[in-house]
């Protein structure tokens, strides 16, 4: 089934508690939330110059973080639960919904396993968001999958989240990161359709590079 939603939600450890800390959310933080209704399923990532790790949940819908299972979980950690989000930091959440998935063609194997993500976060003005998601449907994203390492990319409006003010979300599916400094990446970032945006004051993207770990987790049964 095709996530209508995803959680994107970050936070990092301290590095004496690294360790236990992943312990806890393979075990205990993410299977809560796959035995939840309407959670499809959930990859972790980590960045390695600053230890901050990723989670990306995919949901059928919004409607699932708003169940009384969600609640039930949410609302009533254990303890193991409390001592873990009392001592993270660098936390980020942000909630978006599904826009449109771009694949490489003769793309082998699953691109959801890619060993990179690279997540590129926008704030668009709600006047130029046509312009924009025909822009990166259309000239960007096409460009970056003729290179052989850019697999794919799911696209996701944010309907809500923190710490940045962001409206969308495109998160790439790499085979290695060496594609960012791709001749491919280097011509989509020279269209004269990118030239024209990039001259309007709001068009500054963040951009953060995760590495894959573990398994991908989904619902038991």
């Amino acid at each position: 089934m095709q996530a209508g939603t995803i959680l994107f939600s970050e936070m990092t450890p301290p590095p004496e508690m690294e360790e236990a800390f992943n312990a806890w959310y393979d075990n205990e933080h993410i299977p809560l939330r796959m035995a939840v209704p309407g959670f499809l399923g959930a990859r972790r990532y980590c960045r390695k110059e600053d230890g901050k790790y990723l989670a990306v949940y995919d949901m059928e819908s919004e409607a699932t973080l708003g169940t009384a299972a969600y609640r039930e979980v949410k609302e009533k950690p254990s303890d193991l639960t409390r001592q873990m989000l009392s001592s993270v930091s660098g936390f980020s959440r942000y909630i978006a919904n599904h826009i449109g998935t771009q694949r490489r063609d003769g793309a082998d194997g699953d691109a959801m396993e890619a060993p990179v993500l690279y997540a590129v976060f926008f704030n668009v003005p709600e006047d130029r968001h046509g312009d924009f998601n025909e822009w990166y449907e259309v000239d960007h994203v096409p460009a970056l999958l003729r290179n052989k390492d850019w697999l794919m990319c799911r696209r996701f409006a944010v309907t809500l989240g923190e710490p940045w003010d962001v409206t969308h979300l495109a998160l790439h599916y790499l085979r290695s990161a060496d594609a960012l400094d791709s001749e491919e990446r280097k011509v989509a970032r020279a269209t004269e359709w990118r030239a024209r945006l990039a001259k309007e004051s709001w068009f500054k993207a963040k951009y953060l590079l995760f590495d894959r770990i573990g398994r991908r987790f989904v619902p038991e049964g």
